[in-house]
């Protein structure tokens, strides 16, 4: 059974940092890609970034230049590196593995920025 747990998510300041991580079980880490999107109270959930199996990356134009996803193929963790922290990107994140039906999501973790 697919698993994934998110962590690291908190309060800070405007212009802060955070760094998530995401630990994934249950399937061949190595060859799947990952996401992490976003989901803001009253606001549909958005993606944010995902990572390839290849470690090519791509990134939402609201958080490109700021955040930075990365994984470890020998741990099986997915992170997203988030600096310059605006209150707008105040939100529960989610890590995701694209696949049939939805893919598998974490439960999320929250994120509050304050100015």
């Amino acid at each position: 059974q697919v698993r994934l747990v998110e962590s690291g998510g908190g309060s800070v300041q405007a212009g802060g940092s955070l760094r998530l991580s995401c630990k994934v079980s249950g399937i061949a880490f190595r060859v799947n890609t990952f996401a992490w999107h976003r989901q803001a109270p009253g606001n549909q959930r958005e993606w944010v970034a995902n990572i390839t199996s290849g470690s090519s990356t791509n990134y939402a134009d609201s958080v490109k230049g700021r955040f930075a996803i990365s994984r470890d193929n020998v741990r099986s963790w997915v992170y997203l590196q988030m600096n310059n922290l605006r209150p707008e990107d105040t939100a529960v994140y989610y890590c995701h593995r694209p696949g049939p039906q939805g893919g598998s999501w974490g439960r999320g973790t929250q994120v509050t920025v304050s100015s």
